[in-house]
């Protein structure tokens, strides 16, 4: 008579996992917020994130202007390799009407500084430490970059490395008229 009762408690609690599993995946699927995908021609959405010295900045500082809106992470190697690049145009651009933001995701300020200071980057590096930003903006691959036109509107969203010639031209396609 027990080995009845044992397949019978095996089986309830089989079910009692699967049922919990499936109410898990179910409320995973329903319960999250709808996040909408930027895409090309949309609003690019404002934020403000600090900078490594203590400076507030906000997307909307830059309104009227050309913006570069750069995701990135110390570990990243494409990051590293383009970010000379970035730094380069930042300085011919800059004068120009289109400005750089740098988001870097979640590091710590001893990391980011660091970073800074090997690349010689003078553009403004922020941290998203909670990770909102990059939520907000859907970036999945690092790099990500977002180039936002002077009346905020999002152009072209590239997500890979890019090399100089391309981060030039990308510039030109923002330069407020």
């Amino acid at each position: 008579m027990a080995k009845p009762d044992k397949k019978r408690s095996r089986l309830i609690f089989r079910g009692v996992v699967l049922l919990l599993l499936a109410s898990a995946i179910l409320f995973s699927i329903f319960s999250k917020d709808k996040v909408k995908v930027l895409e090309v021609g949309d609003k690019a959405p404002d934020f403000e994130l600090v900078d490594t010295e203590g400076n507030v900045h906000r997307l909307s500082d830059f309104k009227g202007q050309g913006v570069f809106l750069n995701f990135w992470g110390t570990w990243c190697p494409p990051c590293k390799k383009e970010m000379p690049y970035i730094e380069d145009q930042y300085k011919a651009f800059s004068k120009k009407g289109v400005h750089v933001m740098s988001v870097n995701i979640a590091e710590s300020k001893l990391k980011v500084d660091s970073f800074r200071e090997q690349y010689g980057l003078t553009f403004p590096v922020v941290i998203d430490k909670t990770r909102d930003v990059r939520d907000l903006y859907n970036v999945v691959p690092l790099p990500t970059t977002f180039l936002i036109d002077k009346d905020g509107k999002i152009v072209k969203i590239i997500k890979q490395e890019m090399s100089e010639e391309e981060i030039i031209s990308l510039m030109e396609s923002v330069l407020p008229q």
